[in-house]
């Protein structure tokens, strides 16, 4: 016997089979289409739209040597390729916005 209830074959929301964020779409992060920006999506951490995974994780993957293959064998979802030139774009804003103090 569980030490708790087991939930139900099947659940409902409000009366209804579907999911309460099944129509929510992540906030769009500037004029990108694959890069979003979100609080509820990774704590608002730049992700690629249609995953969990965050731009700062690919960048990482991707500067270890990891190629687009090994990312996807390596996480729950495959990587759209689409988003690389995304993904690329906004590390070079990233990069290009950092400053020294003399």
């Amino acid at each position: 016997m569980l030490p708790f209830p087991a939930p139900p074959a099947r659940l409902l929301y409000n009366e209804s089979e579907e999911y309460p964020m099944s129509h929510w779409q992540p906030a769009a992060y500037k004029e990108y289409q694959w890069i979003v920006a979100d609080p509820q999506l990774l704590g608002g951490k730049l992700a690629i739209r249609g995953t969990r995974l965050a731009v700062a994780l690919i960048l990482e993957c991707l500067a270890s040597g990891m190629c687009l293959d090994d990312i996807d064998q390596s996480f729950d979802c495959a990587f759209p390729r689409q988003a690389l030139p995304e993904v690329r774009k906004v590390a070079s804003e990233f990069t290009d916005s950092f400053h020294v103090a003399a």
